[in-house]
């Protein structure tokens, strides 16, 4: 639990909004004479804020999650009114004072929450199984580890073979098509247009394969990226083998390669199954950063944490509809105590949150801990190599650069390390993103560290530390960065 004292900054705050209007939003509502009997005790928030109608409005957050809960008829998630109510909190300025009970609507919504949070512990150590299997990197209808009853394994198993089927057809598909391309030459794919493409993506879909999916959209986009488009076509089309290969030889491959196939063509373990069968790892987790990215047919959200003692990177996936936010909202900054569990892969990265012990947010910039601790661009580099030896089709890897100074330039930006007078390129993708010169004014042509993705385009910045993290992205533009 949070000893009382410990606040959140506004920066943490704000780092939960969905968007740029639910900040301006809640900054106005980040006042004393907007809110009556507001109150904090352990991990809860609440309080009442007058609105247009008769009676106020009713919000809770529970820090440890975080969660909301708000009575007004916002779709957006946190509201208005909880960001609004957590920037008065932050403030400390007694706004929200600490003590008491919460009253009876606001105990209620959060025994809820503790129950349906035991009620998922226990279905995690007696090992029930989760509803559903996930999809690659989109969520399964097990992804939040509901308990799934009394399931048929034998029913379980038959649909898990069809499945198999259907995906090792669809990779069949995909490697006539490539065939076909490779045939033809490479130059008839920029004549041809996306619509040949489009038309093998729905059949990936068809063969729930949305990993293939994925492959394909990313092919059929090549042609239209610019000069040296057939050189990446023709990496890419080689990685699209090499995963269909790998499917269609499951048998013949290394029990953590093998994994790592089954993930990339869209099959995950899910939740429940994971934390029931895998072995945890308890850690002090830094949240390093977010991102928020969308296909237009879901939001997701990634959050990447470090161990204090094991010095483990970890990646956090939650998932909502278009235009709705992702209920896991850790903000850059906070530190858990928590047990994680690593879905199985030649390289584990991605991870699924079990039991939380404490939740540690940073109290105030003065007494927030120092940047993490950072490599060189020879050892970030070296990381992303021994990782991608280990999975082929990864696009970065997380990595923490200290003493670099972001350094603008005619053939694009780069991270200079001072130390040893090596550069890291930013990866051309950011180019347009204004928070490249917002990282240039936190260095003042200084070092400073940085963390976020090393990959084979360059370096893909997320966050910064001047002394306490300060997110580079807007969530609301996240989109086109993956």
């Amino acid at each position: 639990m949070n000893p009382q004292g410990e606040r959140w900054t506004a920066e943490q705050v704000l780092a939960l909004a969905p968007d740029a209007t639910s900040r301006t939003a809640g900054g106005r509502l980040a006042a004393a004479g907007q809110w009556s009997g507001a109150g904090a005790h352990g991990q809860a928030v609440w309080g009442l804020c007058s609105g247009s109608g008769s009676k106020p409005y009713q919000t809770v957050v529970d820090l440890n999650g975080p969660g909301y809960r708000c009575s007004c008829p916002s779709r957006k998630f946190p509201c208005k009114h909880a960001l609004g109510l957590l920037l008065l909190w932050a403030s400390g300025e007694g706004g929200v004072p600490g003590g008491g009970e919460p009253p009876e609507w606001a105990e209620q919504w959060l025994g809820d929450r503790r129950e349906r949070a035991e009620k998922l512990a226990a279905s995690a150590r007696d090992g029930g199984p989760g509803r559903g299997g996930g999809t690659g990197d989109g969520p399964g209808r097990g992804e939040k580890g509901e308990s799934g009853g009394t399931a048929d394994p034998e029913a379980a198993r038959r649909r898990a073979e069809r499945r198999a089927q259907r995906i090792a057809a669809g990779a069949t598909e995909l490697e006539r098509r490539l065939a076909d391309l490779l045939r033809d030459g490479l130059a008839s794919a920029d004549r041809a247009g996306y619509g040949a493409w489009d038309e093998t993506a729905a059949r990936m879909v068809d063969a729930q394969a949305p990993g293939l999916e994925a492959r394909v959209r990313e092919l059929a986009a090549i042609p239209s990226s610019g000069p040296g488009w057939p050189a990446r076509l023709l990496e890419e089309c080689a990685l699209a083998h090499l995963l269909n290969q790998g499917f269609l030889h499951l048998d013949r491959l290394p029990e953590k390669l093998a994994a790592t196939t089954r993930t990339r063509v869209g099959l995950t373990t899910p939740v429940s199954e994971l934390l029931a069968t895998g072995e945890p790892i308890r850690d002090r987790w830094l949240v390093l950063g977010r991102q928020d990215g969308t296909d237009g047919r879901l939001t997701t959200r990634r959050i990447w944490l470090r161990g204090e003692r094991t010095h483990r990177m970890a990646l956090l996936l939650s998932f909502s509809a278009p235009g709705q936010s992702p209920e896991l909202a850790l903000p850059t900054g906070l530190v858990l105590d928590a047990d994680l569990t690593y879905y199985p892969a030649a390289r584990p990265l991605r991870a699924a949150i079990g039991t939380r012990h404490e939740e540690l947010p940073h109290a105030s910039s003065s007494s927030a801990p120092s940047a993490p601790e950072g490599c060189d661009v020879d050892t970030a580099l070296a990381a992303y190599g021994a990782a991608l030896g280990e999975d082929p089709w990864l696009d970065g890897w997380p990595v923490v650069l200290a003493h670099v100074v972001p350094v603008p330039g005619d053939g694009g930006w780069q991270l200079a390390d001072e130390r040893s007078g090596s550069a890291l390129p930013v990866d051309p993708r950011c180019a347009g993103r204004t928070d490249l010169w917002q990282l240039m004014a936190i260095s003042g042509g200084g070092p400073v560290t940085v963390f976020g993705e090393c990959g084979h385009r360059g370096f893909s910045p997320l966050t910064a530390w001047d002394p306490i993290p300060v997110s580079l992205l807007d969530t609301a533009a996240q989109g086109g960065i993956r």
